[in-house]
Parts: C-alpha cells; sequence; structure tokens
C-alpha cells in the first residue's frame, strides 16, 4: 500500500495551504498520509513587525492561491498581537498524542489557529481540540510523547532527501520512495493526485 509522508509542521503557513493537497491524499484509495512535524519554530519565537508583516503578506497569498480562509481573529488579532508566540514543539507533541486521529487534529489546529485565532501553542487550547476529536487520556500521553526525538528524526530525514523546507511530500510505494512536486498545485488538487498515480 502506498504511503505519502509529509514532512511539514503545524504552524506553517504554506503548509495550511497545502491542507486540500493532503486531504485529496488521504481520500484516495488504500493510502496511507504519514505525518513528520519537522519544527520550523523551535525554540519558540515571538514575531517582531516586519516578521508579522510578512507573515500577512504570505498568509494574503495563500488565500489568494487556494482559497483557503483566514479570519480575523487571526489577521487582527493573534497574528497582530507583539505577546504571540510560535512554537511547533506543543502542537507537534499533541499530534503525536492523539495517535491515528492525527490528520484530523492538524485540520483542527490549522483551523483554530488560522481562522479562530486561538493561542494553540497552550495544553489547555490543544486538550480542548482533541475533546472535540473524543480522544481519551490526551492529557497524560501529551506530557510523555518524545516530541524532541519525532522532530530530531524528522530533520535527519529532511538532511537526508535534501529537503529544502515546508511542507515537503514523499511517495512510498512499490517502485522505491519519490520525492512529489507540489509548489504548482495550490489551487490545483487534480493535478496534484494525477501526480500520486503515476
Amino acid at each position: 500500500m502506498p504511503v505519502l509522508h509529509y514532512i511539514h509542521d503545524p504552524l506553517c503557513g504554506w503548509c495550511y495551504a497545502a491542507s486540500p493537497l493532503v486531504e485529496a491524499a488521504a481520500a484516495l484509495p488504500g493510502m496511507t498520509v504519514t505525518l513528520h512535524g519537522g519544527g520550523l519554530w523551535d525554540p519558540p519565537t515571538g514575531l517582531p513587525p516586519a516578521k508579522r508583516s510578512m507573515i500577512a503578506s504570505a498568509d494574503q497569498r495563500i488565500a489568494t492561491l487556494t482559497g483557503q480562509p483566514f479570519g480575523a481573529a487571526y489577521l487582527e488579532g493573534l497574528l497582530q498581537d507583539p505577546a504571540t508566540v510560535f512554537d511547533s514543539r506543543p502542537v507537534t507533541a499533541a499530534l503525536l498524542a492523539v495517535g491515528d486521529q492525527a490528520l484530523a487534529m492538524l485540520r483542527l489546529i490549522q483551523t483554530a489557529h488560522y481562522v479562530e485565532g486561538l493561542r494553540v501553542v497552550e495544553p489547555e487550547v490543544l486538550a480542548g481540540l482533541a475533546a472535540r476529536l473524543g480522544v481519551d487520556g490526551f492529557v497524560a500521553r501529551f506530557s510523555t510523547v518524545d516530541v524532541d526525538g519525532h522532530i530530531a528524526a524528522t530533520r535527519r530525514l529532511m538532511q537526508r532527501i535534501g529537503a529544502g523546507g515546508f511542507p515537503t511530500f514523499l511517495l512510498e510505494s512499490e517502485a522505491g520512495v519519490r520525492h512529489v512536486p507540489h509548489s504548482d498545485c495550490y489551487g490545483d488538487i487534480p493535478r496534484f493526485v494525477e501526480r500520486l498515480s503515476n
């Protein structure tokens, strides 16, 4: 069975842009999507005005290319707040803590961040999202998962394959492992799906 390895970060805008591609891949018969969190924001990072402006500009481009929604609570609230900190470790730990519901949890984290403007780096916010999925024992697993080991393993994978950033897609099948180009597929889901089958 083919496996699409998705190298990502939950707080990466271009990974949010790629979400429709990931959803389409996950819906393909027999396809498994495996998440590899690479820790884009590690260590935790505050956003100076120039960085906030750069992210806002990229978000506008993403919205135009893909139609992905960005809420006022994020654009005018969270993103503009000098106290906002981006931190990949808690959101990546949350994905590890929910097991086979990781893709659904990723969707919830991205929506909570980019649409609802919630501080998804806070454990209580993540616990609330896990509760929406009906996940039991989330808090205990969240505090014990080896998030550092996971990020380190993803970074080794990225170095091995020469991945330039997030997102990166690798398709593993009987024919071997190959990189799946995607940068021209934002807003063109059929093109991406076709690449997965060829």
